[in-house]
């Protein structure tokens, strides 16, 4: 029995010694790791899709009122596409957190704090 395990049948908190060594674990670090190689690349992606589509609204006045078809217009499509990569984005974190980051946090909980998780 490791000093992250705690007696099964116990109802003390997990001191902050214990927490420390959790944080400091391979399994926790790969979570870390495995949260941050999903999360930067896409923040990143939507910043400059962002910024480009601002960008794009501020300089390229001509390129974003271009029409489409009817009354609709490139930056409307653009613009409406920022909430549907909203929405995208969302859905591919959701999907990646249920499949690999619950699992492993879950796991480690449950070593920390025993049946209480």
């Amino acid at each position: 029995m490791t000093s992250i395990d705690l007696d099964k049948g116990g109802h003390e908190p997990p001191s902050a010694e214990q927490f420390a060594e959790v944080q400091s674990s391979p399994e926790f670090q790969e979570l870390r790791n495995r949260l941050r190689r999903f999360v930067f690349p896409m923040t990143a992606l939507f910043l400059v899709w962002y910024i480009s589509y601002v960008l794009l609204g501020a300089y390229a006045h001509d390129f974003m009122a271009s029409t489409v078809f009817g009354n609709i217009n490139t930056g409307l499509l653009l613009g409406l596409a920022q909430f549907v990569s909203t929405f995208v984005i969302t859905g591919l974190y959701v999907r990646f957190a249920n499949r690999e980051l619950d699992p492993r946090a879950a796991a480690i909980r449950n070593r920390l704090e025993g049946d209480k998780a």
